[in-house]
């Protein structure tokens, strides 16, 4: 079973999230910030993260840089983020972000990329 870290301080936009994802057959683990994803990460291997940009203690863009510094098995990385300019594009895909996607985000178009970044059924 393909599992999944949402990373996102708005419980909301996780629980949503998570619904949509484990109703696809995906085992989904949630933190509420860069600090606590990256311990997560660290714990035990994700087949993918999906990332808020904006959050307290450390936002998106810090967690990814550190991310993509550990010497463990590393996964493709969707960026999430009402945050919508270039600058903020480039910053993530600097960070090591695989893909970045603009709030609110469609349900089908959500488990679309998770299947195409996973590869395939959960």
């Amino acid at each position: 079973m393909k599992r999944i870290l949402i990373v996102d301080d708005a419980a909301t936009v996780r629980l949503f999230n998570r619904q949509i994802l484990e109703a696809a057959g995906y085992r989904v683990d949630e933190a509420v910030n860069g600090i606590e994803a990256l311990e997560k990460a660290l714990q035990a291997p994700y087949d993918l993260y999906l990332v808020d940009v904006n959050m307290p203690m450390q936002d998106g863009f810090s967690f990814l840089r550190q991310l993509r510094a550990q010497a463990i098995a590393q996964a493709p990385a969707v960026m999430i983020t009402t945050e919508a300019g270039e600058q903020d594009r480039r910053q993530a895909w600097a960070a090591g972000a695989n893909y970045y996607l603009t709030k609110p985000i469609k349900p089908d178009v959500l488990l679309h990329l998770v299947r195409l970044l996973t590869g395939g059924a959960a």
